[in-house]
């Protein structure tokens, strides 16, 4: 039998999605965030009831694996007799939704101020990389805080306050990734060929910055997720009757004791979410990272 080649070449495509695939966890994490995906986007459909609708008669109602509980509301009731399953799925749509609007904001303009940094130079770029320094120095929960507290406490001014801690991330990675790059030959080439300065920012140096700046976005997706939680659950994000996980939290606090599902199931749905998000992250930086390949 004729010997195998061994020195196939693999497309850029297939070859991430091998190593992608040797991590169980990111595999696994991957299947949950589609899981999750999938309900947020036909949570009208999946979801038994309206979110906002109260059964007078079904107040706290435990859930179906509770002796009291019954199967028509599997997850239970909360205070109000909202069915808690159908807060859950469509609270999916409003955090996914949320954590994505962050993490798009915060990738575009710390994009745009890295480039300017790096293209910029002098006194421009000292500016900007000390404002991002001060960012980076304030705890981003307190940070994103004060701005709903200047801005008010709506969702868009949520996802402002979340994106704005979340930019001097993106900043530092595109700079140091275009210092990176702008010595390398095939730079110099497009320099040379008389290619304007926007043209090898978004033609020759962005398709080598998708990688890193990808992974970061990955993993501060989660970080969107848990900010956004926390500031529905101090009532600065979404406001009731808006079923967002961390205001079902918020709402829920009162009845730790008296009825505990009805803090423990969406406290659940975040860490599952978090931990999924993370897991991905991780994977994606094993399988983009040409120093950790194995």
């Amino acid at each position: 039998m004729p010997e195998c080649d061994q020195n196939i070449i693999l497309s850029p495509r297939v070859e991430f999605w091998l190593d992608f695939r040797r991590s169980h966890g990111g595999m696994l994490g991957a299947l949950v965030l589609v899981f999750l995906g999938i309900v947020a986007l036909f949570a009208p459909w999946i979801a038994p009831y309206d979110p906002s609708y109260q059964f007078g008669g079904a107040l706290l109602v435990p859930p179906v694996w509770d002796m009291e509980g019954g199967s028509r509301f599997l997850l239970g009731t909360d205070d109000l007799g909202r069915d808690l399953l159908s807060r859950l799925i469509h609270g999916a749509r409003y955090s996914l939704a949320l954590a994505l609007g962050v993490v798009v904001l915060s990738t575009f303009i710390g994009f745009m101020v890295g480039a300017i940094a790096a293209l910029a130079k002098g006194s421009i770029e000292t500016l900007i990389l000390r404002l991002m320094d001060i960012i980076l120095a304030l705890p981003s929960l307190l940070l994103a805080i004060v701005v709903v507290a200047v801005l008010g406490p709506k969702l868009t001014n949520a996802v402002i306050a979340v994106a704005i801690t979340c930019i001097p991330h993106f900043v530092r990675i595109t700079r140091s990734s275009i210092l990176t790059e702008m010595g390398e030959e095939y730079v110099k080439a497009a320099e040379l060929e008389g290619a304007s300065q926007m043209r090898i920012l978004f033609k020759t140096l962005l398709p080598n910055m998708v990688a890193p700046l990808t992974v970061q976005a990955t993993l501060l997706f989660s970080n969107a997720i848990l900010d956004i939680a926390a500031l529905g659950f101090l009532g600065l994000g979404a406001q009731p009757p808006i079923p967002e996980w961390g205001t079902i939290l918020s709402a829920s606090r009162e009845y730790i004791e008296s009825a505990p599902w009805t803090v423990t199931l969406p406290g659940v749905a975040i860490l599952i979410t978090v931990l999924a998000t993370n897991l991905v992250g991780d994977a994606l930086r094993d399988a983009l990272d040409p120093r950790l390949k194995r």
